[in-house]
């Protein structure tokens, strides 16, 4: 299996990045049921091609420029085979005390390597910890924001001496959380990722979507419209979540003026930097980060673009105890000796159970180095600017977003329709596999660097591609 795995992925451009399946193929390949006795080893082995593979689309394809990345690398695999063969399950330190203090000192390393405040890291009231996807790093903290919130201004019936019974009190303040519960708001740009919107649904609150500029990006005018007109309608502004790097186009709410309003009007401020939190870790990017200092929460993904294999979505708090008070639940059987002395992950996460996700960190950040990291992403900035130079270079072509990191947006000039016309078509040829975006009206494609393994020769591939199949679209 090894072997395969290293032939599969060093071999890769040899398969087609998007599967060439129609819906249901698998079930017609294998048994109603399950084998009764064992099988040979060799017999599986054989159905991985014959069953699994037609059904895969290729991530770590340098064809494959859809999305964004997922990131894959040696070290990483390697210690996924470790974390696996280890099967811990690390909810408390107890139950294994490498798995929680390995993600401490790691967190703490990625932390400094792209300049976060000393607030966010341990060794004071806050941390970092690895969730499974920036989904759940949302709604995590907004489920944190909104219990903090309504905890703080529930007028605590236990301190007045007016008669009322407990039973009474404990209705009034029953009430009185269901009333502030019924008029939050969370705040987040047009532009933002689903899971946000999904996050408020999920967290059983209100949402507001604030209009994005002209470059996509939130802005504090507009956060402030926003607030003033909730507040006015009777509601209570209470989470706010800036994007950095949005999955539309890569856009970049701007948190120097975010980040003061939400102090202002005290807002927890979440900041979800799920792809381009990566590129923090190069000097030349740090920039886009500057504002964190107004943060409650930081979020974003290794597993995108650091070389880290899926899951790992590193998540800083300023303050632990904000998340232990909303979370903690502490049976009988769970408790330990080193309660207090040592974080119990299980009570800054929605699950119970977690992997040992930091091992693959650690893994990747010894045997990469900072520098390795920050060649793999200037690397790959250098590709889409590469391919951006390609798409300005023919008159058909607009360029629609900002190139910053390893996203360019493009459209044909002729339109919305055409521009539709030709990602069908190069869906359908399946020599590279793209997604549209839409913003305000504009349908583009977004042709991003994906694979560790892209090169120059790749990125112009692709574009001769396009090129071939625009000239078909476009007489």
């Amino acid at each position: 299996m090894v072997d395969y795995v290293a032939d599969y992925l060093e071999n890769i451009r040899d398969r087609p990045p998007l599967a060439q399946v129609k819906p249901g193929y698998l079930r017609a390949l294998i048994p109603e049921e399950a084998p009764q006795d064992s099988e040979p080893w060799e017999e599986l082995f054989k159905d991985i091609e014959r069953v699994i593979m037609p059904g895969i689309t290729h991530w770590h394809s340098p064809k494959f420029h859809a999305y964004f990345p997922t990131a894959n690398s040696y070290p990483a695999i390697c210690a996924d085979i470790l974390s696996d063969a280890i099967g811990c399950i690390g909810f408390t330190w107890i139950a294994s005390p490498a798995c929680t203090e390995l993600e401490m000192v790691v967190l703490d390393w990625l932390g400094k390597a792209i300049q976060l405040p000393k607030e966010f890291l341990f060794g004071g009231e806050g941390g970092g910890v690895i969730h499974s996807t920036a989904s759940e790093a949302t709604l995590l903290t907004l489920l944190a924001a909104r219990s903090k919130h309504v905890h703080e201004n529930t007028p605590d019936k236990s301190l007045q001496n007016d008669g009322t019974t407990n039973n009474e009190a404990d209705r009034d303040i029953h009430c009185a959380k269901t009333s502030i519960m019924s008029k939050l708001v969370a705040y987040f740009s047009d532009e933002a990722h689903s899971s946000v919107e999904r996050a408020t649904l999920l967290g059983a609150v209100r949402c507001h979507k604030v209009p994005s500029d002209d470059r996509n990006c939130m802005r504090g005018k507009a956060l402030k419209a926003a607030i003033l007109e909730d507040k006015a309608n009777g509601l209570i502004p209470f989470y706010c979540v800036a994007t950095l790097g949005t999955t539309t186009s890569c856009a970049f709410d701007n948190l120097l003026e975010i980040g003061p309003i939400c102090a202002e009007e005290k807002l927890w401020l979440h900041i979800d930097a799920a792809y381009a939190g990566s590129s923090f870790i190069c000097p030349e990017f740090r920039h886009l980060l500057n504002g964190v200092e107004f943060a409650d929460s930081f979020n974003f993904n290794p597993h995108k673009w650091m070389l880290v294999n899926f899951d790992c979505s590193t998540l800083w708090v300023k303050s632990s105890k904000d998340l232990i008070e909303t979370f903690h639940v502490d049976p009988l059987y769970l408790k330990h000796h080193g309660q207090g002395l040592m974080p119990d992950f299980k009570d800054w996460q929605i699950p119970l159970g977690r992997r040992f996700r930091s091992l693959k960190l650690w893994f990747v950040m010894r045997l990469y180095g900072v520098k390795g990291l920050q060649e793999h992403i200037r690397k790959q900035v250098s590709l889409a600017k590469e391919f951006e130079s390609l798409v300005r270079s023919d008159d058909r072509f607009e360029v629609t977003n900002d190139v910053q990191m390893g996203l360019v947006c493009f459209r044909l000039k002729s339109g919305n329709e055409p521009s539709k016309a030709l990602l069908n078509l190069i869906n359908s040829d399946s020599r590279i596999y793209l997604v549209p975006s839409q913003s305000k009206g504009i349908f583009y494609l977004r042709f991003s660097i994906c694979s560790a393994k892209t090169e120059s020769e790749d990125v112009r591939s692709s574009w001769k591609v396009i090129q071939e199949l625009t000239d078909k679209v476009v007489c």
